[in-house]
């Protein structure tokens, strides 16, 4: 079993990573500790985010009202806790202090999925659309990265996207050689003597680009649609109460169309979301230019129903147990089931614990919230 060696208390707020997989005895023992989720209806309900690109809007809603607004067109209470750590919020959520958090389709598997817990993708918000980067120190070109160590937070959609460059160019990851190195590193490290290849995300992807050795040979735009950003909810209390999910779809598109439009309104929602982020207006636009964020619902709603998307659940899968994060126990990438809105499952039909639902982001398509 990989251990997790990253401290976590040293990642600065502006740099919390929502790409760390989780390796700890902790979350992995969920998979015996995972709670049975309470079955009834009820009206209050906790959602948990932390600070990245793909889910500041859940911030910006709760600051400005959008969140109570639609929590009272259904009678609810929904509480929105930002989380300055990632894995916690995501334990939190496995555990059933919250009913619903954000997430990367890699740590839904590999965390409540796997740790038992019955889960529901019921927003896709985005993919990494350029925000994620192969690095080269010098020139040459992809497949010169044979041989060479390769910095990155190891287990994470770095170590994904550096085993789908090796693919792409017949290597695999026997001919690199990995050194795990904490994200608030990555730029040290790049500057250091004798580095020779790096993989990393925004914002300390665009702080590298901006060096003079920095060559990008492969980036997360050349595998699009692969490194997803999501909000999940505990299945069993969406289908009990299907307006909390309604509520929260409604919530979602209502602030990222704000935050998307070319009006002063939006360029403002811009700007106070680069502050919450710990950068600014242009700093968060950029990000947002390497993000292919979904503020449509009918592309949403296509993104979830097309077999690509099952294309690249294997491929994480595969990934996952590759490196023993599919629980202890998983003899084989089909341990855990996952379910796609045409009915297929992929891995165990009886132990699906990952559904893809299109149906409430179809509901805001029609406009029928």
């Amino acid at each position: 079993m990989p251990s997790f060696r990253l401290p976590l208390a040293r990642l600065p707020l502006a740099r919390l990573s929502r790409r760390l997989l989780i390796g700890t005895a902790l979350a992995l023992s969920l998979t015996t500790l995972a709670p049975v989720a309470e079955a009834q209806p009820r009206s209050d309900f906790r959602v948990a985010w932390s600070i990245y690109v793909g889910w500041m809007p859940w911030g910006h809603a709760a600051d400005t009202g959008i969140v109570d607004r639609w929590a009272e067109r259904f009678d609810l209470s929904i509480e929105v806790t930002q989380f300055n750590d990632y894995i916690e919020s995501i334990n939190q959520y496995t555990l059933g202090a919250f009913d619903a958090v954000s997430i990367t389709n890699m740590d839904a598997m590999s965390i409540p999925a796997a740790g038992g817990v019955d889960t529901t993708a019921l927003i896709i918000g985005d993919f990494s659309d350029g925000n994620d980067v192969v690095f080269l120190h010098g020139p040459g070109a992809l497949a010169d990265i044979a041989g060479r160590a390769v910095n990155l937070v190891e287990f994470s959609v770095s170590h994904f996207l550096l085993a789908r460059a090796l693919d792409s160019v017949g290597l695999t990851e026997t001919d690199v050689r990995v050194i795990n190195t904490a994200d608030p590193d990555m730029i040290a490290a790049f500057q250091s003597p004798g580095v020779e290849a790096v993989v990393t995300w925004n914002p300390m992807m665009a702080e590298i680009a901006a060096m003079p050795d920095a060559n990008p040979v492969f980036d997360s735009s050349m595998i699009p649609g692969e490194i997803i950003d999501m909000l999940v909810v505990n299945t069993t209390v969406l289908e009990d109460n299907p307006d909390f999910g309604r509520a929260l779809v409604g919530i979602w598109y209502e602030t990222v169309a704000l935050m998307m439009s070319d009006t002063p309104e939006g360029a403002a929602a811009r700007a106070a979301m680069g502050a919450a982020s710990g950068t600014d207006q242009a700093g968060f636009e950029g990000q947002l230019a390497a993000t292919r964020f979904f503020d449509d619902p009918a592309e949403a709603v296509a993104f979830t129903t097309s077999p690509d998307l099952i294309t690249t659940m294997d491929r994480v899968r595969s990934f996952l147990f590759d490196n023993d994060l599919l629980g202890p126990g998983a003899r084989s990438p089909d341990a855990v089931g996952i379910a796609f809105p045409d009915g297929t499952v992929l891995g165990d039909e009886g132990n699906v614990r990952l559904r893809f639902d299109a149906s409430f982001m179809q509901m805001a398509a029609d406009d029928d919230l």
